[in-house]
């Protein structure tokens, strides 16, 4: 049974009207955790400051963090409140693009125009060990990936894992900031429908089918959950949870 939500929110920021947290909503839950759900996109404002939440979040979607949309640059601008106030931010592919932009990266599409959806192989950097030795658990070896962007690590901030087409995959800039190319929160359920209501994305060079992301998804996935579980965990300051 999940716990009784005692806890300041989590501030949860989605790009789509269907959009929802997945796994990383559900664990935050199963740990007390309520949700702020927001989607600037439809006009829900952002807060001034997190001093009533516990962190926040931001997601993926199918815009770019390059886009002149009014709600793209507020979000981005917005990066700066939890940066500021020392919060634990995560961002999740688009999130973590946002991120980079704000600390003055470069965010770029491949130059062959190649994207990477499906798995593919996860490299830690040694910054990287040394958190997943703190952690506890390993970083997984092949992540599960949506996007035909990727992002440099912004000056001031380090390089957690890379990759082969999109080099870098995790940053984190400060202590609580946490940037992720990749997406620990899709769920079998989000796998089946991204592959179906995108289903054209799949022909771009790079991407991989349909039965083999869901093949994927049985071989890597279980240790993604462990990885994310105890990630959680760190981000939150719940290191000495059980």
């Amino acid at each position: 049974m999940p716990r009784r939500a005692l806890k300041a929110p989590v501030l949860i920021v989605l790009h789509q009207e269907h959009s929802t947290p997945g796994r990383v909503g559900r664990l935050l839950l199963e740990r007390g955790y309520s949700l702020d759900i927001r989607r600037p996109r439809f006009g829900d404002p952002l807060p001034e400051t997190l001093a009533e939440h516990t962190g926040a979040v931001i997601f993926g979607g199918p815009m770019s963090a390059n886009d002149p949309d009014d709600f793209v640059k507020t979000e981005i601008d917005w990066i700066e409140v939890p940066l500021k106030e020392n919060k634990p931010y995560l961002g999740l592919c688009l999130g973590a693009q946002m991120m980079a932009k704000h600390l003055g990266a470069r965010v770029w599409t491949h130059p062959e125009g190649r994207a990477e959806i499906g798995y593919y192989p996860l490299l830690p950097t040694a910054a990287g060990e040394r958190l997943s030795e703190d952690w506890g658990v390993p970083w997984p070896g092949h992540v599960y990936h949506w996007h035909r962007e990727g992002f440099d690590c912004p000056s001031g901030a380090e390089t957690l894992a890379t990759g082969d087409d999109f080099p870098t995959q995790a940053i984190r800039a400060g202590e609580k900031a946490f940037g992720l190319q990749f997406h620990p929160e899709v769920t079998h359920a989000m796998l089946c429908r991204w592959t179906v209501v995108a289903e054209e994305r799949l022909c771009m060079p790079g991407a991989q089918d349909r039965v083999r992301q869901i093949d994927g998804r049985y071989q890597y996935d279980p240790h993604v959950s462990r990885w994310l579980d105890r990630f959680l965990d760190h981000w939150l300051d719940e290191g000495a949870r059980a």
